[in-house]
C-alpha cells in the first residue's frame, strides 16, 4: 500500500512539474517583443524562468561581422537571461533589409510567439521583421492590401497533377472591365507557389510600385513549378531531397504545362490576348524554365527575366521577340554561369540587360532584381 501511495506521489509531481513548465514556457507578455532601435539594431526578447539556455537564429549579423553575405545563411547566438527571466540579446545595427528568426530553447526551435509575421522557410516556420529606411526596402510592407490574392488549383500532365497557384488582381481590377497584362513568376529549387509571395514580398512591392506608377497594372501568377509538386504537398521535403529531385527539373513538365495552364486562368480572369501582353522571370532553377518557356512558345513572352539563373547552352534563345533581363551578384555561386551566358547572348545579337549587384545566391538580391525587371513590363502593352 506505501509503495502505491509513493508511486502515486512520484505521477503527481511528474504531472505538476510538466504543467508548471509548460506554464512557464508560456508566459509571454506584451513587452517581450522585439524592439527596433532609431539606430536599426534589434532587440529581440523572450521570457522563460526555466530555461537553462536560450538562442536566437536569423539571418543576418548578429555580431560586428564585415564579412559579404553570398547566400542565406541563419547564424546564432546565446541570449542573456535577467534576474526576471527576460533572455534578449541586441544586434549591432542592421542595414534595410526584410529578416526572419527563431528562437530555440528545450532543444526545439521556434518563432517569436508574440511577432504575427512569420512564413515558412523550408521546413520551419520564421518570424519576419523589417529594417526599412530606404527607397527599396519601403516597397515591402503595405498597411492594407488593395489587389487581391487567390489560390487557384490546377491539374495537367499524364498523372493530373494538382499545382497550386498565386494569382495577383491589382488595385481597382474588380471595379474595371478591362484585360490585363500577366506576368508569370517563378521560384527557384527549394521553393513553391508561397516563396515569392512570402521571402520575396512580391506582392507587396508591386502593389506599391503600381501605386506608386513606377510599374503598370498587371496580374501576376505565381505558380508550384516543381516537376513532381512535392513541397504544395509536403512542406517537409527538405533542400537535399529537392536537390536530388533536380533531374526531373530537366523533363520540362511545368513548360509543358503552360499553354494549358494560361487557357485555364484566362476563362477565370482578365488576361489580355493583345501580342505582348506575356512576360516571365524567375530565379536560380526557375529562371532556367523563364528561359525555357521562351524557347518553347515562340513569340509569347516580350520579355524574360533571369534572375541568378542557373543556365547553359540549351536555354539560349530561339528567337529574337523576347527580351532578356538577367540579375547577378558578383558573390554568386553561379557568377561564372550568368556571365557565359550573358557573352553568348552578346555573340548572337539578341536584346539584353545585365544588372549587377554585391551579394550571392540570396532572395534580398532577388528582391532587387524583381523590382528593377517588374517595372520595365508593359508600358506599350494596350488592354
Amino acid at each position: 500500500m506505501g509503495k502505491r501511495i509513493s508511486l502515486w506521489r512520484t505521477y503527481t509531481l511528474s504531472l505538476l512539474t510538466f504543467f508548471t513548465c509548460s506554464v512557464a514556457k508560456a508566459q509571454v507578455t506584451s513587452d517581450t517583443l522585439f524592439r527596433k532601435n532609431p539606430d536599426g539594431s534589434v532587440v529581440f526578447s523572450f521570457h522563460d524562468t526555466n530555461a537553462n539556455s536560450v538562442k536566437v537564429y536569423c539571418d543576418c549579423k548578429l555580431r560586428h561581422e564585415k564579412s559579404e553575405i553570398k547566400r542565406e545563411n541563419y547564424h546564432s547566438v546565446r541570449m542573456k537571461k535577467d534576474s526576471a527571466g527576460y533572455w534578449t540579446y541586441t544586434t549591432p545595427p542592421l542595414p534595410p533589409e526584410v529578416y526572419t528568426y527563431q528562437f530555440e530553447a528545450y532543444g526545439q526551435r521556434f518563432p517569436d510567439p508574440n511577432n504575427a509575421d512569420s512564413i515558412r522557410v523550408r521546413r520551419e516556420k520564421m518570424s519576419v521583421f523589417i529594417i526599412d529606411g530606404t527607397p527599396q526596402t519601403n516597397l515591402y510592407s503595405v498597411e492594407s492590401l488593395q489587389g487581391r490574392v487567390d489560390t487557384v488549383l490546377f491539374q495537367c500532365g499524364p498523372e493530373m497533377k494538382t499545382r497550386k497557384i498565386l494569382v495577383y488582381t491589382p488595385p481597382g481590377y474588380d471595379k474595371e472591365q478591362h484585360a490585363y497584362p500577366v506576368l508569370y513568376l517563378l521560384h527557384g529549387l527549394n521553393g513553391n507557389e508561397t516563396s515569392w509571395n512570402d521571402r520575396g514580398r512580391a506582392v507587396q512591392v508591386l502593389e506599391n510600385l503600381i501605386l506608386q506608377h513606377r510599374a503598370a497594372p498587371m496580374i501576376m501568377v505565381i505558380p508550384d513549378a516543381n516537376p513532381e509538386c512535392l513541397i504544395s504537398k509536403k512542406e517537409d521535403i527538405g533542400l537535399f531531397k529537392n536537390i536530388m529531385l533536380y533531374p526531373s527539373w530537366n523533363k520540362m513538365e511545368f513548360e509543358n504545362c503552360y499553354p494549358a495552364m494560361d487557357d485555364y486562368l484566362s476563362q477565370r480572369y482578365r488576361f489580355s490576348n493583345v501580342k505582348g501582353s506575356r512576360a516571365v522571370a524567375g530565379l536560380s532553377a526557375g529562371a532556367k524554365q523563364a528561359a525555357n518557356l521562351a524557347n518553347m512558345y515562340d513569340s509569347t513572352f516580350c520579355a524574360v527575366g533571369m534572375f541568378s539563373p542557373v543556365v547553359g547552352w540549351k536555354q539560349l534563345p530561339e528567337n529574337s521577340f523576347s527580351k532578356y533581363w538577367i540579375g547577378g551578384g558578383t558573390g554568386d555561386l553561379f557568377h561564372h554561369r550568368i556571365n557565359k551566358f550573358r557573352k553568348r547572348l552578346q555573340r548572337k545579337h539578341f536584346q539584353y540587360t545585365m544588372y549587377n549587384t554585391r551579394g550571392g545566391h540570396t532572395w534580398r538580391n532577388w528582391r532587387v532584381y524583381f523590382t528593377e525587371y517588374v517595372q520595365t513590363l508593359f508600358w506599350n502593352c494596350s488592354h
